[in-house]
């Protein structure tokens, strides 16, 4: 009977192990589970991030620029990869999430998370089903794009150094706190008390980061275009992509890896990701055809360059409202900032000469704020949240003067501070007429012949 009874509880023990991990639960910490569904997707989502800046937007901005550029392109955006982790990991985390004593509106700070001291394999994300090192790691890839995409704006033109020291400066004092302002319950939350920006239970809506990340390096862009000058031979037939299948490959890997931007901000494998995937493709679709047919009316020659513009302005403009709009509000915020971030990158920027060399803020930016905005118009219906209509409209609005507003400054000071230290922003006109690649790498793409 002993015998009986033991081998009962090693069989009961054994089913209840089995059953745990059928139902998708792991370890368990203070009541918390890890669910290895939602840790899968997660781990999924944030190689999808990395995607999108190494090799897509290297591939993307590489093809744009001239043959003698690329690799300046392409080793600026692996500098980000390296740069940004080790930020991340020794202050970002602290100051774009911390909830410590030194927290505020603008700014996060826990002192244990510097370093990520505080992280082990055990510990679950508050609130969530899954381990913080993979939450830490997937907002780790978000700040590697983050600077990576601003690099678009000066391409062509400025030092290596000052690259670096701008980029730096700009993501302490702009990416971090704007982290901290919307997705860390600072100023773009208003509680229940309120703040002096958002009324009490007002809070902008930004889903995958509309304002933290592409309003926010878009403004950056364009502050850094005008603070180092256009090319030289801007505007004219010189300053064409070298290379279109780069910008065409490059464009599909940031559509791919974007499903992991947005639907991988839903924080688990669920009907939100499911939803913020939906609507993903859908404004992607949308943006792209009528940015060929725009293309087509004008010119009569839809471009493989205009194709993938357009799929890039899509994928932008929705995701702020991925997690919270429905088909048709998808639809038209993809075709809608279609038609405006081609205007503001045909139009805009010649009419008042300033040279954004890879639109930058003519599709990020002003992407970013089309797309911020009509998230607070298409806002689906049995949305866990606001209400669609001119109150949320005028909320939205808000985040967006004060991210704009916020960056801009921030650029400015770090880009003052990068011209000071490195003596200048710009590379001489010699160098710039010869090509970055061999001037800061020592090394040619193509070799000399091209």
């Amino acid at each position: 009977m002993e015998k009986q009874s033991t081998l009962k509880r090693v069989v009961l023990t054994v089913a209840a192990v089995l059953g745990s991990s059928l139902l998708g639960y792991g370890q368990e910490t203070g009541g918390a589970s890890i669910d290895t569904g939602d840790t899968a997707w997660m781990l999924t989502a944030t190689l999808l991030v990395l995607l999108m800046c190494l090799p897509g937007l290297a591939l993307f901005y590489g093809g744009l620029v001239r043959s003698k550029n690329v690799l300046s392109i392409f080793v600026q955006c692996f500098a980000m990869a390296g740069v940004m982790s080790l930020l991340w990991v020794a202050l970002g985390y602290s100051v774009a999430a911390g909830s410590g004593d030194g927290s505020n509106a603008y700014f996060g700070w826990d002192s244990n998370f510097l370093f990520l001291k505080h992280i082990n394999e055990g510990l679950i994300m508050e609130g969530g089903t899954i381990p913080e090192s993979v939450w830490v790691t997937f907002q780790m890839t978000f700040i590697i794009i983050s600077p990576a995409i601003i690099v678009g704006a000066f391409a062509e033109r400025m030092k290596f150094s000052a690259v670096l020291i701008f980029t730096v400066l700009w993501t302490v004092l702009s990416y971090l706190p704007m982290w901290h302002m919307v997705w860390g319950g600072g100023l773009f939350n208003g509680g229940d008390e309120g703040n002096w920006l958002m009324g009490a239970h007002q809070h902008a809506l930004d889903f995958a980061g509309g304002n933290v990340v592409h309003i926010n390096a878009g403004i950056a862009g364009l502050v850094a275009c005008l603070f180092v000058g256009n090319r030289k031979g801007f505007p004219g037939p010189t300053l064409v992509p070298h290379n279109v299948p780069f910008v065409l490959i490059g464009a599909a890997l940031l559509w791919v890896g974007w499903f992991g931007f947005n639907a991988g901000s839903a924080g688990g494998a669920n009907g939100s990701a499911g939803m913020a995937m939906l609507t993903t493709q859908i404004a992607t679709a949308a943006a792209l055809v009528v940015w060929m047919g725009i293309e087509w009316l004008v010119s009569k020659k839809p471009t493989a360059v205009g194709a993938a513009t357009g799929a890039v302005a899509g994928l932008v403009a929705i995701t702020p409202a991925a997690g919270s709009t429905d088909i048709m509000g998808a639809m038209a915020i993809g075709a809608i900032s279609s038609i405006v971030c081609y205007l503001a990158a045909t139009k805009l920027k010649h009419k008042f000469n300033y040279d954004d060399s890879l639109d930058v803020f003519g599709v990020h930016g002003v992407g970013g704020i089309v797309g911020a905005l009509l998230t607070g118009v298409f806002i689906r219906e049995g949305f866990d949240g606001p209400v669609g209509g001119c109150m949320q409209l005028w909320v939205q609005a808000k985040s967006v003067i004060i991210t704009a507003g916020w960056s801009a400054v921030a650029a400015s000071i770090a880009l003052t501070v990068a011209k000071f230290l490195c003596r200048g922003l710009r590379v001489d006109e010699d160098v710039e007429h010869g090509g970055l690649d061999l001037s800061d790498h020592g090394e040619e793409a193509y070799g000399s012949d091209s």
